[in-house]
């Protein structure tokens, strides 16, 4: 068993160093049989530490502590307003559409102010500061527990707020997304309130630039299938969007 303990952590080591092993390469390094090495993958990938493709297996990256929202305004600040322009024209006039926290969500909210008879609910301060002047937007704030650092308010009430009301869409971010790990965030409290707001529409749109894909964080919001749309940019790796498609998840690139 200690043998087994051994080798497992030693090939998470050699493929997070090389991003990327074949089995025939993994079974030559460490001197056993092609079946044990898939065996070995199969129980690293059941513990979250890589993610299995055909004939090998490649490094999950675990994402990074995110910054506070304000340091993150300029990061992928061109594909993040793309995202957000092409995001506004899959809402239509006359929607109720939830609008979650985030810096490319709030580039969503910028295009929106063409919209007529739309009811946008957030639990976002930033957001919410964006649309409180147009008078042609219904304007529903869930109040909650503010996080200072995200302009984001979570917890019981926001839950509570979504319970009594209805959308057509909801468009939300995400700190990390993975095939295999699905949606997930780091801060407890808020991924209990994600759960929440992933189940609040008929529809789903995620928006996510490129940098946000492959990666994985502590809390589990949703698979990847609890997703209807994504909206994301040219740069998001051409395995990654065509896996997602297969899923018959709708992939947008801007």
């Amino acid at each position: 068993m200690q043998l087994t303990v051994e080798r497992l952590q030693q090939i998470e080591l050699f493929i997070k160093e090389h991003q990327h092993a074949r089995v025939t390469e993994l079974s030559e390094h460490f001197g056993v049989s092609e079946p044990t090495i898939r065996r070995d993958l199969q129980k690293l990938e059941a513990m979250g530490r890589i993610q299995r493709e055909h004939g090998g297996a490649i490094a999950l990256t675990q994402a990074t502590p995110e910054p506070p929202i304000i340091h993150r305004i300029t990061e992928s600040k061109e594909e993040k307003g793309r995202i957000g322009e092409a995001t506004a024209h899959l809402i239509n006039d006359g929607e109720t559409i939830f609008l979650g926290s985030g810096t490319t969500t709030q580039e969503v909210a910028r295009f929106l102010d063409h919209k007529k008879n739309l009811t946008v609910v957030t639990n976002a301060l930033n957001i919410a500061n964006q649309l409180v002047s147009n008078p042609d937007i219904n304007l529903i704030i869930t109040g909650g527990i503010v996080r200072h650092s995200e302009f984001s308010m979570i917890g019981h009430i926001v839950e509570q707020t979504l319970k009594e009301l209805r959308a057509d869409k909801v468009i939300v971010s995400m700190r990390a997304i993975s095939i295999k790990e699905g949606l997930t965030n780091a801060d407890p409290l808020e991924t209990m309130t994600d759960r929440v707001i992933i189940q609040f529409a008929r529809e789903v749109i995620l928006v996510a630039d490129h940098t946000k894909f492959d990666k994985a964080a502590t809390g589990f919001v949703a698979s990847i299938t609890a997703v209807h749309k994504i909206v994301t940019d040219d740069q998001t790796p051409a395995h990654i969007v065509q896996q997602l498609r297969d899923m018959n998840i709708d992939v947008i690139l801007a």
